[in-house]
């Protein structure tokens, strides 16, 4: 099986705890940074450009992606390009609709097109991969975030979806596919299989990495060992 030092995909902390993210800085592994605004909201952030500005202040050689919170077109316009202004290593966080199913291609496509490096987000089908590579075609930098995770939620099968996601960016090197909302450390290795950019990954998962290639004899023991533990410290008598 593929090791963890084998990996070819780019691996994405993803979260808002701003000493996880320090934390994570100083791993070579990790060659990018993810945030949104609910996992600001559990990580009980309530300044907005201060919370960024203190990351951006230490992460300036790495991709840090920032979402914009509007669901009006032209104020989400305003926040993009203000998040933009704060560091050159920021990516712009746009959803691929607002909450009225009002598509933001033409929002996109202007950011793009007048240097605003985006992160398309939240998307779920071909079609939409389609029609947002389509206006990023020539534009900054862009990195397309379709949730894997969220396909596999549902029960399809992610792998074809991103691979054929992966066929549709190909024709231009600056759109960067990203499997977003990954659920078990084997997505990484699906995502790596196929040749997928960018994976986003929260702490949780990431401490799991560890596990990888481990014996599964040792590992069967050592949930034995768990249960039998546990089952000691309730003081369950039959």
């Amino acid at each position: 099986m593929t090791l963890v030092p084998d990996l070819k995909i780019k691996v994405f902390a993803d979260g808002a705890d701003r000493a996880e993210m320090l934390n994570f800085y100083a791993n070579p592994l990790i060659r990018g940074f993810t945030t949104n605004p609910t996992l600001m909201a559990k990580a009980g952030i309530t300044d907005y450009e201060s919370f960024a500005r203190s990351v951006l202040a230490v992460i300036r050689d790495r991709p840090v992606s920032f979402e914009v919170f509007s669901d009006d077109l032209a104020e989400m316009d305003r926040q993009a390009r203000k998040i933009a202004s704060w560091a050159a290593n920021v990516y712009v966080k746009i959803p691929v609709t607002n909450t009225r199913r009002e598509p933001t291609l033409d929002l996109i496509s202007s950011l793009s097109h007048s240097g605003v490096k985006v992160n398309v987000t939240a998307m779920l089908t071909l079609e939409q991969v389609r029609e947002v590579a389509g206006v990023l075609t020539g534009g900054a930098p862009s990195f397309v975030s379709v949730f894997a995770g969220r396909i596999a939620d549902t029960g399809r099968d992610p792998v074809p979806i991103m691979a054929e996601a992966l066929a549709v960016l190909k024709a231009d090197p600056s759109m960067e596919l990203i499997w977003a909302s990954p659920r078990e450390v084997l997505n990484i290795f699906q995502a790596d299989a196929i040749g997928c950019h960018i994976i986003t990954v929260t702490g949780d998962l990431l401490k799991k990495l560890q596990l990888t290639g481990k014996d599964l004899g040792d590992y069967s023991l050592e949930t034995v060992q768990m249960f039998y533990n546990d089952a000691r410290k309730s003081g369950f008598r039959l």
